[in-house]
């Protein structure tokens, strides 16, 4: 991958329909609502779309060398969103530990910092969802990575933020998304800006 760095913040978003915007415009997707609110503030600022529906963290393990010998600067920060799919498929909390591990040592290795976006089982599932939910904090604070603990917060549970289909998020739903994350991404993206200076 060139390791080319730009003085516009570029962001890669990384992740499963949440990301790639299943049922949605482009203009309504995560990345481009994401973009949109931070060119508020950064004229310039790439939100560069790397989701793909039904993505595990498997799947995505696999596909990421791919994306990163296509990228033709180094992204100032990467978010990840997976997990979702492996929830919904029953994968094993530690096998989704092990792929989130290996994506987070991908991005490190390339000198990319990672906001890795966390996901929230049902609390119904029992201890299942207690080691599910325990994988994304502990993932964070073992890379040195940024965490937003629930990528959906705020959405789940409202009925009136979905598609169709009952499960995908809406364009306001993605819209609220965009809006509960965009400090995080704001404050990633400034400390990379203080290490460029420095």
């Amino acid at each position: 991958m060139p390791i080319d760095a730009t003085t516009q913040p570029n962001v890669l978003a990384f992740g499963d329909s949440l990301t790639a915007g299943y049922g949605l415009a482009a203009a309504d997707s995560f990345p481009a609502q994401l973009q949109a609110l931070l060119r508020r503030t950064r004229p310039q600022a790439q939100v560069i779309n790397a989701g793909v529906s039904g993505d595990t963290s498997a799947s995505g393990r696999a596909r990421l060398p791919r994306v990163l010998s296509r990228l033709q600067v180094r992204p100032d920060l990467a978010i990840v969103e997976l997990g979702a799919n492996d929830l919904l498929r029953g994968v094993a909390p530690s096998r989704m530990r092990d792929n989130l591990d290996a994506i987070l040592r991908s991005f490190a290795d390339c000198g990319i910092p990672v906001l890795l976006a966390g996901m929230q089982a049902p609390p119904f599932l029992g201890g299942f969802a207690k080691e599910y939910d325990a994988v994304f904090p502990a993932l964070a604070a073992a890379h040195g990575a940024a965490l937003y603990p629930f990528f959906l917060a705020g959405v789940v549970g409202d009925r009136s933020l979905v598609l169709a289909d009952g499960i995908h998020p809406n364009a306001r739903a993605i819209g609220i998304v965009a809006g509960k994350i965009l400090s995080h991404v704001e404050t990633a993206l400034d400390a990379q800006e203080r290490a460029r200076a420095a």
